[in-house]
């Protein structure tokens, strides 16, 4: 079974993962770490995790499984006794959250409840996403497939993420977008999640900007103001009725 050194080496990674709640959880801030480890999911699917990680390394069957479907029922999070996670991860809240069997996760990540780290089609081999330190992914994003998230990206909530991801960018939207937030790539946790630029609307709105200076242009050709009934009322007045009488 589990020798004197990995337990200590596991009780190390719990004795961090409780610190990185303390830090990263104001609810968390003054609880004492037995109230942690009693009360917080994300912590007790944590150190399930660990174990049945440990006893699936040394090759041991059925153990690390039902250790890990026990903690699924208990805390609704899914951690696969294969994937590998590196020390001070944090899960907030964490109900629905899954990681799959080729997940690696570095140290110091972040993720929120919903997350999905998953896979795409039946491929053997290494087929869930690699989070490297310090990224943080918001509540319901979907990971998909054998992709790099570079370190201390973010992930914004329900973005659906493909592709990789480069080291220090923000990532919104689905599929998502790389953007940046005021111009600034901000190291650790916090980040601004009501407020993250939106690519696709601001992709609308500069469509949408640009049809008002073709309508401008084209009742200018014509000899005519624009109306003030829209861009359909304008482009009728100056191409006549339809044929149809429309």
């Amino acid at each position: 079974m589990l020798g004197l050194r990995t337990l200590a080496r596991v009780a190390g990674e719990v004795r961090r993962d409780v610190a990185a709640a303390h830090a990263r959880d104001p609810a968390a801030r003054g609880a004492p770490s037995a109230e942690i480890l009693t009360s917080w999911p994300g912590v007790q699917a944590l150190l399930a995790h660990r174990v049945a990680h440990e006893l699936h390394s040394a090759g041991i069957p059925i153990v690390p499984r039902s250790l890990s479907m026990a903690s699924r029922v208990l805390t609704g999070i899914e951690i696969h006794p294969a994937a590998t996670i590196g020390q001070g991860f944090f899960i907030d809240h964490g109900s629905g959250v899954v990681i799959g069997e080729t997940a690696e996760i570095g140290d110091d990540v972040t993720i929120y409840q919903g997350v999905t780290l998953g896979g795409t089609g039946f491929a053997t081999g290494k087929r869930h996403p690699t989070l490297q330190d310090n990224v943080t992914v918001g509540a319901g994003a979907k990971l998909l497939g054998a992709i790099t998230v570079g370190h201390g990206a973010k992930i914004g909530a329900n973005s659906v993420v493909i592709h990789d991801v480069a080291a220090n960018s923000t990532v919104v939207g689905n599929p998502g977008h790389a953007v940046r937030v005021d111009g600034r790539r901000p190291e650790g946790p916090d980040t601004d999640w009501i407020h993250l630029p939106d690519p696709i609307a601001d992709a609308i709105k500069g469509l949408s900007a640009r049809l008002g200076d073709i309508e401008h242009d084209v009742a200018e050709l014509s000899g005519r103001e624009r109306p003030p009934g829209g861009e359909v009322h304008a482009l009728r007045q100056v191409r006549g009725p339809s044929p149809a009488g429309g």
